[in-house]
């Protein structure tokens, strides 16, 4: 037995262990797919921001922590009796070679051609379901997702049955559009939230045709700001300012001297 399959044999005796009836833990034996959801989509986001700041030991101990989402997932799964962790395991393994016919299939593929044939294989799959009807082409695109992600997904599925804006021109056009019914719904506090909600899945729609991946775009725009911002309060008390006394020309000339300046 190699070091990987001891270790993933001692996690999952561990979750059975957890989820006994008689001697498990009453907290984990009380959990349900519902209540640890919210968990795993936190764990996923602590892996994204350990891989953003590069702490290699923080993303080591955070994957550990997604990994046990998903033995836990599994757990409850094999519980209900519906399938086990070695079926997750052989599910994603039999998806990938499926995936991968460069590989595994003897099918020759240049390297720009790969994720033409990812996408190919994916659409070959959802016809099938589409065909038994158990899919539709927005179906599976999850809820729990961030928003703009989301919305770019929902984008790419409707654009490969041709629901699409011919190029970036017009769905800059389609933002203009909806930065202007936002500006004519500010008397109406339920219509100008849908507007709102339009102007951003607009956004987030350029952003796809800019090859721009906009939940990364939005990350990196915040962890900017905060930068600037701590910096906006470093240069304040260096001048004995009091943050809410400033004016605006003086918060202005903050934000310049933190950009020229950020470190």
């Amino acid at each position: 037995m190699s070091e990987a399959e001891r270790a993933l044999t001692e996690l999952l005796a561990l979750m059975a262990r957890l989820r006994d009836p008689t001697n498990g833990c009453p907290w984990d034996r009380a959990q349900s797919f519902a209540s640890i959801a919210p968990y795993t989509i936190e764990e996923a986001y602590e892996v994204a921001d350990a891989i953003e700041h590069g702490d290699r030991d923080h993303l080591r101990e955070e994957l550990g922590d997604l990994l046990f989402q998903v033995v836990f997932h599994a757990r409850l799964a094999q519980e209900q009796g519906w399938f086990d962790f070695a079926a997750v395991a052989d599910s994603i393994r039999e998806k990938l070679v499926r995936r991968h016919p460069h590989l595994f299939a003897g099918a020759t593929t240049a390297a720009d051609d790969l994720m033409r044939v990812w996408e190919e294989q994916k659409a070959t799959e959802r016809a099938a379901a589409a065909a038994s009807g158990a899919d539709t082409v927005l179906h599976g695109v999850p809820r729990a997702l961030p928003a703009l992600s989301r919305a770019m997904k929902l984008g790419r599925r409707a654009a490969r049955v041709g629901f699409d804006w011919e190029d970036a021109h017009a769905v800059r056009a389609k933002v203009l559009e909806e930065l202007y019914e936002v500006d004519a719904a500010q008397h109406d506090a339920a219509a100008l939230a849908e507007e709102v909600g339009d102007l951003l899945f607009s956004v987030a729609n350029l952003s796809r045709h800019l090859q721009v991946d906009a939940e990364q775009a939005l990350r990196s725009a915040n962890s900017k700001f905060e930068r600037r911002f701590s910096r906006m309060e470093a240069l304040a008390r260096e001048r004995a300012l009091e943050l809410s006394q400033l004016s605006a020309a003086q918060w202005d000339a903050l934000w310049c001297a933190a950009k020229l300046n950020p470190t």
